[in-house]
């Protein structure tokens, strides 16, 4: 599978498996484990959670089943890139510490792999950007970033990093911005967007087939029959051509996880793209932020 440079020279893989509303039924758990192991052993090797999913109960589910699967000597730690989201109203220096440690111990691990803001709370960035680089010193995360942040939200954040002396796209530096992107959801397309890639920031893509809806639309489905694919995979293949984006669909079902997975291998053309481009016009200006 191809792979998304973030900074710091960190290879992950562009597709990964979203977590969102696991963990909320405990009589769900044991089926959410397997499709997690299930996952693994296609070859997911990105997933992406957060403290919010189930008031951490996501985390626990995941953490199960990272253990099993190296107890069964499946997989290493390493194997697996772990993001995981902090609640603003945890995103102070002392509150972050203790929420990520609480997120570490859920999960099982020592270090998560990429920590983000959830979305921005009441505590000054600045704070929240040192809590972050504290924890990335000691170890106890490898990167971090942020989720729901439009063009302004960036802008802010990347003068708060220049006063502390971080240059774009280095070790240190904001690694990703997670946001609602999908063929329907297109507006970051206009600044947003180009102005991350400007600055080495990676874009992950959640919901990127609505939530599931995107499987019944026509135009996709049309496309997916000249490849054999389906309109979901359409959808996820249209994300994921693009460089220094990653998409994150959650599925719990195996034909879903094999399907998603599959979609990585699917190219679509010069005629495809423009199809979508009729049917899900890019924007022509500015617009809010889409929020889930």
């Amino acid at each position: 599978m191809r792979s998304c440079k973030l900074p710091g020279g960190v290879d992950v893989p562009v597709l990964g498996l979203g977590t969102w509303r696991m963990g909320e039924r405990p009589g769900q758990r044991g089926a959410e484990v397997s499709a997690i192991r299930a996952a693994l052993s296609m070859g997911y090797r990105l997933i992406d959670t957060a403290e919010m999913y189930g008031e951490g109960a996501a985390e626990s589910v995941i953490g199960e089943a990272l253990g099993d699967a190296s107890r069964s000597g499946e997989l290493h730690r390493e194997d697996v890139f772990l993001v995981s989201k902090v609640y603003p109203h945890n995103a102070s220096r002392k509150g972050m510490a203790e929420a990520c440690d609480r997120s570490r111990s859920r999960l099982g691990v020592d270090r998560i792999d990429l920590y983000l803001l959830h979305w921005r709370g009441q505590f000054p960035l600045h704070e929240t950007c040192e809590a972050m680089l504290a924890l990335c010193e000691q170890g106890r995360i490898g990167l971090w970033g942020v989720s729901n942040f439009d063009l302004q939200d960036m802008q802010e954040l990347r003068e708060v990093e220049k006063a502390l002396g971080i240059a774009p796209a280095s070790a240190h530096s904001c690694a990703t911005n997670q946001i609602y992107y999908s063929v329907s959801a297109r507006g970051s397309e206009f600044r947003l967007q180009p102005w991350q890639r400007t600055q080495g920031i990676s874009l992950m893509a959640y919901s990127p087939i609505d939530q599931g809806a995107l499987r019944a639309q026509p135009v996709l489905a049309d496309i997916g029959k000249r490849h054999g694919a389906t309109a979901a995979q359409v959808a996820l293949a249209w994300v994921l051509r693009q460089e220094g984006v990653i998409a994150i669909p959650k599925a719990v079902g195996v034909p879903h996880l094999r399907e998603n997975f599959a979609s990585s291998s699917l190219v679509l053309t010069a005629e495809d793209l423009a199809q979508i481009d009729r049917d899900f016009p890019p924007p022509t200006r500015k617009s809010p932020l889409a929020v889930l």
